[in-house]
């Protein structure tokens, strides 16, 4: 998907249906995860760093990391797709390679091969400080599943 990403924003009827959707995931809600970034193949979700989402040692718990992940990568892919399309995650694997510290983390999904029925996504995690800060704590790659949405 290359630099075009990264400054393109997705159209307000996309966004709209990316946000609605987010809206409906009731882990994102739990977690108090919000996208803060919508542009086409590429979805940026923040979680707040807060007690109910750490490990024992203080850091984010790599149950949180990996979903916010999960859901930054469905979430690019479902930029590219048509309007009556949803995403179905087929596998992921994340490799952890820092503890996630910080205020919060941020999640990036990027499309790297869109495809009409399976889509593969880079999966990127940074700690991030309220002084800007940032550091990679996780990486990774998804495969997604291109599904009709269901019915409502």
């Amino acid at each position: 998907m290359g630099d075009r990403t990264q400054q393109e924003q997705a159209s307000p009827e996309v966004c709209k249906r990316v946000r609605e959707s987010f809206d409906r995931q009731g882990l994102m809600t739990h977690l108090g995860a919000r996208i803060t970034r919508i542009g086409p193949g590429r979805v940026h979700i923040e979680l707040p760093a807060r007690p109910e989402v750490t490990q024992q040692n203080g850091y984010v718990h790599a149950g949180a990391t990996s979903a916010v992940a999960d859901s930054a990568g469905g979430y690019a892919a479902l930029t590219l797709f048509p309007e009556e399309s949803d995403v179905l995650t087929v596998e992921y694997k994340i490799n952890l390679l820092a503890p996630a510290v910080g205020d919060r983390i941020e999640a990036i999904g990027t499309v790297l091969k869109p495809g009409r029925t399976l889509t593969v996504c880079q999966l990127e995690v940074y700690g991030v400080r309220d002084d800007g800060e940032r550091q990679l704590v996780a990486n990774g790659q998804q495969t997604l599943f291109r599904v009709n949405r269901p019915a409502e």
